[in-house]
């Protein structure tokens, strides 16, 4: 009867040592990517449809191919609320699960988590946000900025402004606007927007939101209403934005000289000045509209499947798109370390390399069922984390957001010197900063 009761309790034992061995396999089969988002709190207008579109992507991925290479994704989300003091303790409490990438969403998170990233080795994904600098990947190896940085979005208003005035030498004598949320992502621009001022001999005038100032702003338009700027470009995120474009219809300034950059675009953002926000102007980098293949992909097995958590009127806005977006640059990230590496299961390390090496051709935006839906990312490689890609100009009609210009290029000769002297100067203030040992891949 003894021997009966012991095989019985090592059968039993050795079921339960199985199941743990295949819960503890099944995760060491799986890709942990997770998302810092933020759908709660005053930002939570912008967060929360970047954040239904970063997860609805990955989420297609695993049920419609069962992930990327056969390996599926564990994506999971850490609320920060837009805090900077949240995120990195989202970071804190996640970086032992060994991520593949960090996806900050916040210009503030990002600045706290670049100095973490080296030691980690863990690479972070501040896509088309945080320190412009950090495109230059001989001192910020483990940090990607990609497609543009901001000063290149600033760079690309100043094209289409001057397109608009004849030439940006017929900007000299005038009043450029700016008004930003104060922080260090409405900051981030003011230095090239300083420079360009001395060089083309206009005059900056700034127009600082606090964040409990988000959605009143009415002291902020009195002083543009007496300024009187020829133009206007905003840096706003969350409840700033609609209320900066009510602001603007309400004191007539004119809406199609009033720009904000590609975090200012949001349908919610146009549809806060009514009726008449109809010119209002953002720069833009994805598709807009749900005519994709990958939409319908992502209706099928993600939204209609209930496993989304955006709302039917959503699917497809710019914001949703925007987390799209990034989780293409995110997922073929992976897929290009999986192909450097050789191995199906990937880690911070592998995925470095495959951001660092990049490469999205139009071909390919049309195989994951986006033609069109971004500009070819060609030029990510060691010593450029960014590739300063184009974005185009888009115009609120009164109820939707329509591309009215071609692709614009940024001003790359002008930013990117400026760019090696802001990231030369981030070093030395915060010395000792480690120097480059990762050794660049071949094709880049």
């Amino acid at each position: 009867m003894r021997v009966k009761y012991l095989i019985l309790g090592l059968a039993c034992a050795a079921f339960v040592d199985g199941s743990a061995l295949a819960t503890k396999a099944q995760a060491q089969d799986s890709i942990y990517v997770p998302l810092l988002t933020y759908r709660t709190g005053p930002y939570a207008g912008s967060g929360i449809p970047i954040a239904n579109g970063m997860h609805d992507y990955l989420q297609m991925l695993n049920e419609r191919d069962g992930g990327i290479g056969g390996v599926k994704l564990n994506i999971e989300e850490c609320e920060t609320g837009y805090d900077t003091k949240k995120g990195v303790e989202c970071y804190e409490s996640i970086k032992g699960k060994k991520p593949v990438m960090i996806n900050p969403y916040s210009t503030g998170i990002t600045l706290q988590l670049i100095p973490k990233a080296s030691v980690d080795k863990i690479p972070v994904l501040s896509m088309a946000y945080g320190l412009s600098a950090s495109a230059i990947g001989n001192d910020f190896p483990w940090i990607f900025n990609p497609p543009a940085t901001y000063w290149d979005g600033l760079s690309m208003m100043f094209r289409y402004i001057g397109g608009k005035a004849g030439g940006l030498d017929k900007l000299k004598g005038k009043t450029i606007g700016f008004i930003f949320l104060e922080s260090g992502y409405g900051r981030e621009p003011i230095p090239l927007l300083e420079q360009f001022a001395k060089d083309y001999g206009f005059t900056v005038k700034l127009y600082s939101v606090a964040g409990k100032e988000m959605q009143d702003q009415s002291a902020q338009w009195l002083s543009v209403r007496r300024d009187r700027p020829d133009w206007m470009i905003m840096w706003g995120w969350g409840a700033m934005n609609p209320t900066a474009v009510k602001r603007a219809a309400e004191n007539s300034y004119p809406m199609d000289r009033f720009i904000g950059i590609w975090w200012s675009g949001s349908d919610d953002d146009a549809r806060g000045g009514g009726t008449a926000a109809k010119g209002y102007l953002a720069l833009n980098f994805n598709g807009l509209g749900s005519n994709y293949s990958a939409h319908n992909d992502i209706k099928k097995f993600v939204v209609d499947k209930g496993k989304s958590q955006v709302e039917k009127d959503k699917f497809g806005e710019n914001l949703y798109n925007r987390g799209i977006y990034n989780s293409v640059l995110v997922a073929e990230a992976i897929r290009n370390a999986q192909k450097i590496t050789g191995k199906k299961v990937v880690v911070g390390e592998d995925v470095r390399r495959g951001l660092e090496t990049l490469n999205i051709s139009a071909a390919r935006w049309k195989e994951l069922g986006l033609t069109d839906f971004g500009a070819p990312i060609t030029a990510v490689n060691c010593a450029d984390h960014n590739g300063h890609h184009s974005a185009y100009m888009q115009q609120w009609d009164g109820a939707k957001w329509v591309k009215i210009t071609d692709y614009i290029a940024p001003m790359k000769d002008q930013v990117r010197p400026l760019l090696e002297a802001a990231a030369k100067d981030f070093v030395s203030k915060n010395q000792p900063w480690p120097k480059r040992t990762e050794p660049c891949d071949k094709s880049s």
